[in-house]
């Protein structure tokens, strides 16, 4: 068992397996059959050896504070099978009293600590500061010469008018993109590239692609002045137009409840973007971690929903005080005895506007809603407030086979009840990514 006195459930390990074959794979480890000399400790580990095709055992050891995995087989996921097996028969059965780990696991479990607490390469050579300084300016003279070029493209665009833009296509849009990349802007280039997918997307095309025009159009505004604004602000400009944020910001020590996971992919198929929202439940302070995965590879940072994990984390400027990294870690995670806190629907949307104050490009924000009722309306499904207040229902945003697989679940879970729902709320209404019953703490992920 882990420090807090209780062990995953089932649920939480798969859903850190990297694809559906590794999670069928790793059920059927899942039995005591292949496992002999586990063990776990009290600081959180746990290892085994698992019986493969040779005569030689897999040795596999699990980090829960990660968590992290090392074994022996030669699989290139992260978790492996036998990792995955290796936490289901921990989960489900226990593996004895804590003791001490054999040496081979101890010996990596060691390195891991003494990696953890080295500083980082580098910290003591002086930087460059004048050298750093130029490469800056060179950049933002790049950057302002793409910026120009776009407003030119943008006014290009008003010019002719809408109608001809689903005969154009979107060659000339993705020209205008790698001319912004060109300018080591690659926060306009993905800008322009959604701006160019919009037309023939749907009805009211048109007026999605202007709106979008004008949000571009505010972003080069600000970059071309983003001397006179204040430095929150300007932080936030330089960020979206795509100029690396500096991760010194400030650090927050917490245990922070795991409210989602879920990946979406690059329209390329090139780049999975892993999204894990947190919150403190010492500070109330959301927190999103980012994750990537390069091509044929998942993420490789996975925190499964409904864990708890006492950690630091440091926030990004320019991200709307959302943007985090973990950082160093004090306790394995462990799971969530009750379901998070909610508010009302009214208080949800006033707080995505206090946000747009501070970043106007921002298309959500993260908020838990409870107690809410789905409930059917004309135009779609709706989140109302269970409690009865003034505040009209926020509606569901979304499509697809995953939304509506998603809506069915939350419809499903509530049965006509009140439930409390996470997800992130936006000008286009309320996307919905986990639930709990009122009275459960067992999250349901809905992505």
């Amino acid at each position: 068992m882990t420090e807090q006195g209780v062990r995953w459930t089932a649920e939480q390990v798969l859903a850190l397996a990297p694809d559906e074959a590794s999670r069928k794979a790793g059920v059927k480890l899942g039995g005591a059959g292949p496992w002999s000399q586990t063990g776990d400790s009290a600081s959180g580990s746990v290892w085994g050896l698992c019986k493969g095709s040779g005569s030689t055992p897999y040795r596999t050891v699990v980090d829960l504070a990660g968590p992290a995995y090392k074994c022996s087989c030669p699989s290139r996921k992260f978790p492996c099978k036998h990792a995955l097996g290796l936490l289901l028969l921990w989960a489900a059965e226990g593996l004895g009293e804590p003791g001490e780990a054999p040496d081979w696991a101890s010996q990596w479990l060691t390195e891991r600590a003494e990696k953890a607490a080295r500083p980082a390469a580098g910290s003591t050579k002086p930087a460059d500061e004048e050298a750093a300084r130029r490469r800056a300016e060179r950049r933002a003279s790049r950057v302002g010469a793409g910026v120009t070029e776009l407003e030119q493209r943008l006014a290009d665009l008003l010019r002719g008018g809408l109608a001809g833009q689903e005969q154009t296509g979107y060659a000339a849009w993705e020209e205008t993109a790698a001319r912004m990349v060109d300018a080591q802007a690659p926060g306009l280039a993905a800008r322009v590239r959604e701006l160019g997918t919009i037309p023939s997307c749907g009805p009211g095309w048109p007026a999605r692609m202007l709106e979008e025009a004008a949000l571009l159009h505010l972003l080069d505004r600000a970059w071309l002045g983003v001397a006179g604004l204040p430095e929150p602000l300007a932080a936030t400009v330089r960020t979206r137009v795509g100029l690396a944020s500096s991760a010194e910001g400030e650090a927050v020590r917490d245990r922070w409840l795991v409210l989602a996971q879920y990946d979406s992919v690059s329209p390329d198929g090139r780049l999975t973007t892993r999204r894990i929202w947190l919150r403190g439940l010492g500070s109330g302070r959301p927190a999103l971690v980012l994750d990537f995965g390069p091509p044929g590879r998942p993420p490789g940072l996975a925190l499964p929903v409904g864990l708890v994990l006492e950690a630091e984390a440091r926030f990004r400027p320019g991200s709307a005080g959302l943007r985090a990294d973990l950082g160093e870690r004090f306790a394995p995670a462990a799971p969530c005895a009750q379901a998070p806190s909610g508010v009302s629907t009214g208080a949800a949307l006033e707080a995505y506007g206090a946000a747009l104050c501070e970043d106007p490009w921002l298309e959500s924000w993260p908020v838990v809603l409870g107690p809410v009722i789905p409930i059917p309306g004309e135009l779609g499904w709706q989140l109302a407030d269970a409690e009865g207040t003034s505040a009209l229902p926020v509606p569901l945003a979304g499509a697809g086979k995953g939304f509506r697989s998603g809506l069915w679940q939350l419809a499903a879970l509530s049965g006509g009840g009140p439930v409390t729902v996470f997800g992130e709320v936006g000008h286009r209404g309320f996307t919905p990514l986990t639930a709990w019953q009122l009275d459960s703490g067992e999250p349901v992920a809905l992505v």
